[in-house]
């Protein structure tokens, strides 16, 4: 490798100059042409150890960025993933195409990956710039696994947390155990099956649209978590390994299951439509979960319901959280974690941290004083 000034004069009379890098890769002369010498510099390091590795791609033949998110999509298509999930892949990855799609992948680096971040963060919301940013990882790693490029340059870029977004709280995204006493309470026959068993399981909505009887053992007290319902209706999966576990019933769950088994005439979905389709979430929440909040007077000034359908879920997480002289589970966080179904106990960690007990009050520092430096009796 060697890296020489290359001097010429231009038709006009103009004198121009560019520093070269000549490489051999594979029995293949190549070269690369940069302005400056410190990007030459920089480029022949980078490539001396690619070449020694066996993983250099040169840039001419590199794929561009927009080819990289059609393997990408290919990929997801051969592994069937959820109509709604695909069409999320395809509008992410029109966010990326749209700003670097014509930029190679052998020219992708972490600084211009921390560029593209931060042009996101200007043109959207930092959720969405996060679900941007992980699309193009994702394109990264499907164009790594094809020998495509070398490294996932985007592995290290992150949009960063939200410092303005509060933790999530009880009696504003959480709804109390009183409000949740009330709501059952007020819940209409119809309604209150659905909303008990979504409280004390804490199933996402799509999860509890597509629950088969088959899947709910009430001898045993126990519901299993095999399938969903995606925002078409269609039946699946969970997207997850994660998504598929057992959550115990209680004798409340258990009670309200039964009756509403003897009252429905559905012998395949538990909260099916009239038709025997899995319910639309926006029918959920309109004619279940918000009138019984109104008529349990859970609402806001304006007489709107207080909570989303999902407050359910965070209801029944810090239920499994809060201390048994509570009147909570007080269950330890990896048992949380399975029961939500996380994919990681760093996620309910980020998420529900917060609400667990710091056992490092007053009162208990006093008493593990007190049993530390307790006096020693004496032998003799």
């Amino acid at each position: 490798m060697s890296i020489r000034r290359r001097t010429w004069t231009t038709q006009s009379g103009e004198s121009r100059s560019a520093w070269i890098v000549n490489y051999t890769d594979r029995g293949t002369r190549r070269i690369a042409t940069f302005g400056k010498k410190a990007d030459a510099s920089g480029y022949d390091a980078e490539v001396r150890t690619a070449v020694r590795a066996g993983t250099h791609t040169a840039p001419s033949r590199s794929p561009t960025v927009a080819e990289a998110i059609e393997d990408w999509l290919e990929r997801a298509k051969l592994e069937e993933v959820e109509r709604a999930t695909f069409k999320q892949y395809r509008e992410l990855g029109a966010h990326v195409r749209r700003r670097i799609g014509t930029v190679r992948l052998a020219n992708l680096t972490t600084p211009s990956v921390s560029a593209f971040r931060d042009e996101l963060r200007r043109a959207l919301s930092r959720v969405m710039a996060q679900k941007v940013l992980t699309a193009l990882k994702g394109v990264l790693a499907e164009a790594q696994r094809r020998g495509n490029v070398a490294q996932n340059v985007a592995i290290g870029v992150t949009v960063g947390a939200d410092k303005r977004k509060a933790q999530i709280e009880v009696g504003l995204d959480i709804p109390t155990p009183d409000e949740i006493r009330r709501i059952l309470a007020a819940a209409s026959a119809s309604a209150r099956p659905f909303l008990v068993t979504a409280a004390l399981t804490g199933l996402r909505a799509s999860e509890l649209r597509g629950l088969p009887w088959a899947n709910v053992d009430l001898k045993r007290g126990e519901l299993h978590v095999r399938q969903r319902a995606d925002r078409y209706g269609v039946l699946g999966r969970p997207k997850s390994r994660a998504g598929q576990r057992a959550i115990p019933l209680g004798p409340m769950a258990v009670n309200a299951l039964k009756a509403w088994r003897l009252a429905s005439s559905s012998k395949d979905l538990v909260f099916p439509t009239r038709t025997g389709q899995p319910i639309d979430h926006s029918n959920l929440l309109r004619r279940m979960f918000a009138p019984a909040q109104i008529a349990a007077g859970v609402g806001t000034a304006d007489s709107r319901p207080k909570y989303s359908l999902h407050a359910l879920r965070h209801f029944y997480a810090s239920w499994c959280i809060n201390r048994r002289v509570d009147g909570g589970l007080e269950l330890p966080l990896k048992v949380v974690s399975t029961r939500l179904g996380h994919a990681s106990i760093q996620i309910t960690a980020d998420r529900y941290g917060h609400l667990f007990p710091r056992g490092d009050d007053g009162a208990e520092l006093a008493t593990a004083e007190r049993a530390l430096l307790k006096p020693v009796p004496d032998a003799s």
